[in-house]
């Protein structure tokens, strides 16, 4: 059984703690944190790999989306292979056209088994009423060394 603490990237806290089976898949975690924040979960999702500073890595889709069918999916992911350790990270986006996005964090591990999984055993903060808005910040590149393309700026391509 995980013990798993998601929180809502805002301002203010919202956290849940979900009680999850180790063997279901991330689809199932997906439905479960949904509900866990009174969404319905209808709507497209992606869980983010990410190292413990939270960088963003790889995507891991809702949905398969590769032509051949052999990408990584929501379906394809089972929590404990994911997730192997305590401590371990995602990042989770639900809707797109809103970007609700959450940290994922297992809190626990335990050999423990219940059968009224998932669940959810704490909620402090409440959801606000809409997504809170993303900042997105790009890194300066006036500090960078003068751009390789910069010699053809003296160019008249006029005459040509």
């Amino acid at each position: 059984m995980y013990k798993i603490r998601v929180i809502l990237d805002t301002k203010e806290d919202v956290i849940r703690t979900i009680l999850v089976d180790d063997s279901i898949n991330l689809e199932n975690l997906h439905y479960a944190i949904a509900k866990a924040f009174g969404f319905e979960g209808q709507e497209m999702a992606s869980f983010y790999r990410t190292d413990d500073e939270w960088n963003q890595g790889e995507e891991i889709p809702l949905f398969n989306m590769a032509e051949a069918g052999e990408e990584i999916s929501m379906q394809t992911c089972i929590l404990q292979e994911t997730l192997p350790e305590p401590n371990n990270k995602l990042i989770y986006v639900y809707d797109f056209l809103n970007m609700w996005t959450f940290y994922v964090d297992v809190v626990e591990i335990s050999t423990e088994t219940r059968n009224d999984l998932p669940k959810t055993i704490l909620e402090v903060g409440k959801i606000p009423d809409e997504a809170p808005e993303k900042e997105f910040i790009a890194d300066n590149i006036e500090d960078e060394e003068e751009d390789e393309f910069d010699i053809f700026d003296d160019f008249d391509f006029n005459e040509y």
